[in-house]
């Protein structure tokens, strides 16, 4: 049996045109709803990339792995899905990128691996080396097709064919440079495939694609299939000064240039145009993978997991990028494809149930019957494939967590008034309340059944003081239950070390 994980970076959990998306076109994803499982209230553990990843490989909450920031390096002690995998007899490959910045402790100071966050993931086997954040052999193929290669190869990714862009006053969205079948996601995906088809054996990849990530350029047609006209108004206030003082982080990333959503109502239009076509893009190539699966036979003896790391603010509260405690950047897709009969019941079912990013590699070592290590915070999926319903004793709401810390740079501390370590917030969210807990800031709450967008803070409302109150309790209970379980699992003494593991899942909130 085979394991075909796939991610696709920053990918916002409505843009899915099976949940009724008014714009974007995903038919080939939605087919693998209607053969599978859609989790529709699935969540990020954090922002941004490598954190969210992190706890997505290793199926702890940031909390306990304490990978915060892109950079921050994972404790060798931990395991992850790949390392799990491999000792039970398979070679995990890789085509994309983890994020994975190497534990230095023991490491000579000049190892050139301290210089870049972009390491597979221990345990993983074949890979595509990455430089910069950009895939080395994939620049070597636009190099040997003859493309000119800028001197920052990230450039690749925004370099667009002459002319006047949309945004600034043209009668189009140019498209990039790069023609859509010399585009990184199809370069990928044709590696994996050619991958996939020189096995001989049962196999497991992770297909880890950078699309849509910004920078917001798509090749042709995608840059073209929408009309910028036509696009939905961000969701957010009149304007930055009536969104920022809800919060005082949120003041701060809006007068941030980098975070703040542009004030250009047409750069705004062509971003959306831009990034529902690099999602079209994705689902187009990920159809020409399936039907490379089918053709070879494989598509029945293959578990594939489709979900994002994160999402995207795409303009909303006058943000960009994956930050902060909003939805947006939080909820993902998670779509799971189990192709044995004992999953027949589930299939084309869309479940509200929280699902988290943690429960990824407790899934997939449980479909391979490989034991689930204790230090997991999340839950196998299998249970909701076989009977299209979260089981008994599921979780209630879903948790996150963002430290917007940087090493390099203290002037949010210095505006916010805060130390390194206060750089941090956590979230608990129903389907009802969510409640915002800060380091060394006031708290937030939101009431979501009235106020979906989230742009009324209650925290202060004496009316909602007991709801505030309980849903603190909830995130320490939480916390409490969650933190890094080490070897408390074990007991010395008479007869030796006794292990007792809890049970599979949380059996109460």
């Amino acid at each position: 049996m085979n394991i075909l994980f796939i991610t696709a970076d920053q990918w916002r959990g409505e843009c899915l045109s099976a949940l009724g998306h008014a714009h974007v076109k995903t038919p080939n994803l939605d087919q693998l709803i209607n053969e599978g499982v859609l989790f529709r209230d699935h969540f990020a553990q954090a922002t941004p990339c490598a954190p969210s990843r992190s706890s997505m490989h290793t199926g702890m909450y940031m909390q306990s792995n304490r990978c915060v920031v892109n950079g921050a390096p994972l404790d060798s002690r931990f395991t992850n899905w790949a390392l799990e995998v491999r000792a039970a007899g398979y070679e995990p490959s890789l085509f994309g990128y983890t994020d994975s910045a190497i534990d230095p402790r023991g490491l000579d100071p000049e190892d050139p691996r301290l210089k870049h966050y972009s390491e597979p993931l221990p345990g993983i086997g074949p890979y595509t080396p990455m430089r910069d954040e950009v895939s080395t052999e994939w620049v070597e193929y636009l190099r040997d097709k003859g493309y000119p290669l800028p001197e920052r190869p990230w450039s690749l990714y925004s370099e667009l064919r002459e002319g006047v862009d949309w945004a600034a006053g043209g009668k189009a969205v140019l498209p990039l440079a790069i023609e859509a079948e010399d585009h990184e996601t199809h370069y990928m995906v044709n590696r994996c495939i050619d991958w996939i088809e020189s096995q001989s054996t049962p196999w497991i990849t992770h297909l880890s694609l950078l699309r849509p990530h910004p920078p917001f350029a798509a090749p042709e047609p995608y840059n073209s299939l929408h009309d910028p006209e036509d696009m939905p108004r961000p969701s957010r206030g009149e304007s930055p000064d009536a969104e920022s003082p809800q919060h005082p982080l949120l003041d701060y990333f809006i007068n941030h240039s980098r975070f703040r959503a542009p004030d250009s109502k047409r750069q705004t239009q062509q971003d959306m145009v831009n990034y529902f076509g690099l999602i079209q893009e994705v689902d187009d190539n990920l159809g020409r993978l399936f039907d490379a699966l089918k053709a070879s036979g494989e598509w029945e003896s293959t578990l594939i997991i489709f979900t994002s790391d994160h999402g995207e603010q795409l303009g909303d509260h006058w943000l960009m990028s994956k930050l902060g405690y909003f939805d947006q950047s939080y909820h993902i897709p998670l779509i799971i494809r189990d192709p044995r009969s004992e999953a027949d019941a589930g299939r084309g079912q869309q479940i509200r149930g929280f699902s988290e990013n943690v429960d990824v590699m407790p899934t997939m070592l449980d479909w391979l019957d490989i034991d689930i290590p204790s230090q997991c915070d999340g839950f196998s999926l299998l249970p909701a494939l076989r009977n299209g319903a979260m089981p008994s004793g599921w979780r209630e709401e879903a948790f996150w967590e963002c430290d917007f810390r940087n090493v390099r740079d203290d002037s949010l501390e210095q505006h916010l008034g805060i130390t390194l370590h206060q750089c941090n917030l956590s979230v608990i969210r129903d389907h009802h309340y969510k409640y915002v807990h800060f380091g060394a800031l006031p708290p937030l709450f939101f009431d979501l059944q009235q106020d979906p967008g989230e742009f009324v803070n209650q925290a202060q409302n004496p009316k909602y003081q007991g709801l505030v109150l309980e849903y603190a309790q909830k995130m320490l209970s939480l916390k409490m239950n969650h933190a890094e379980r080490g070897l408390t699992e074990i007991m010395l003494g008479e007869g030796g070390a006794v292990t007792r593991r809890a049970p599979p899942r949380k059996l109460a909130s």
